[in-house]
């Protein structure tokens, strides 16, 4: 038996006076529940969505072990965890009656997850997306560079960033619930927009960044127009992304790539970034109705 306790919560704060530690203590690995819970804390809970939030984190022998966020209606999102205790979170969620749409965690966490999940409730999980993880070690900026120069995105760009946002979202199957003109906003007034411009001056990339949590940065969105890819622009302003989190003081820029895209891991790895780990996202699929009994027929 393996004393512990799950604890859940809808108070932001209430959850970061508590997992706070335990989420700097990794800050690479944890980067997604330290940039979206830094989101909420400085836009208001309504950030990602109208409805709000749930956090949890393991408490056992005094020290937080695990945690988890779910910003509905997207999946949980949950930090690295034993094995050994993914059944009781599953139980615990199915019992308080928190429907899941799916889960997001590193790969073994995703997996065992999944499993117990459907024994909990007779939902199928169904793989929706796997992501690898990467750190930026010695930056290697593209050669030969593209054509052109990085800059910061500045009021007259917001209705292309809003276009490019939608795009990027439709692109990916995606979407996130934020308002792409208040993505836009909030990205310009804190200067969290590169764009890669061409010699005539127009725009033709951009890399978004996170507000910076326990000394790291996620570089996202990366997003190039169908019809400028392939001429180095996206490695262009990755780049300039990566050099303007190093200036502002960040210890580690991460960002993820989709594990069935071998051009941006290959683009990424030759700029300078490194495997963290991996990551996967199940959907669940409702549990199948039960079989009529012909005898009741």
């Amino acid at each position: 038996m393996r004393p512990y306790t799950w604890h859940l919560t809808r108070d932001l704060h209430g959850f970061l006076g508590h997992a706070r530690d335990f989420l700097h203590s990794r800050p690479v690995l944890h980067t997604l529940p330290l940039t979206v819970t830094e989101t909420l804390r400085t836009q208001g809970a309504d950030a990602y969505g109208p409805d709000a939030p749930v956090f949890g984190w393991l408490e056992r022998g005094g020290e937080v072990r695990a945690a988890f966020f779910r910003t509905p209606p997207r999946r949980l999102t949950l930090t690295p965890l034993d094995l050994a205790d993914v059944d009781a979170l599953a139980v615990l969620l199915a019992g308080a009656e928190h429907p899941l749409p799916g889960v997001s965690a590193d790969h073994d966490t995703a997996v065992a997850f999944a499993d117990a999940w459907r024994r909990s409730t007779g939902a199928m999980p169904v793989v929706r997306e796997r992501h690898r993880l990467y750190r930026l070690g010695e930056s290697s900026p593209p050669q030969p560079p593209p054509p052109g120069r990085g800059r910061v995105a500045q009021v007259r760009d917001r209705e292309l960033l809003v276009r490019w946002y939608r795009a990027f979202g439709a692109e990916i199957g995606r979407a996130d619930g934020q308002d792409a003109g208040a993505w836009a906003d909030v990205r310009i007034a804190a200067r969290r927009v590169m764009l890669w411009e061409g010699p005539d001056g127009t725009p033709v990339s951009m890399a978004g960044a996170s507000p910076m949590v326990a000394g790291q940065i996620k570089v996202a969105p990366v997003y190039t127009p169908a019809h400028l890819r392939g001429r180095g622009y996206a490695g262009a302003v990755t780049v300039e992304a990566g050099r303007a989190a190093l200036a502002a003081g960040a210890t580690d820029v991460v960002l993820f790539a989709d594990l069935t895209n071998p051009t941006s891991n290959g683009l990424y790895r030759r700029i300078g970034y490194r495997r963290v780990t991996d990551f996967t996202m199940y959907d669940f699929t409702a549990a199948p109705a039960p079989a009529p009994d012909p005898e009741s027929a």
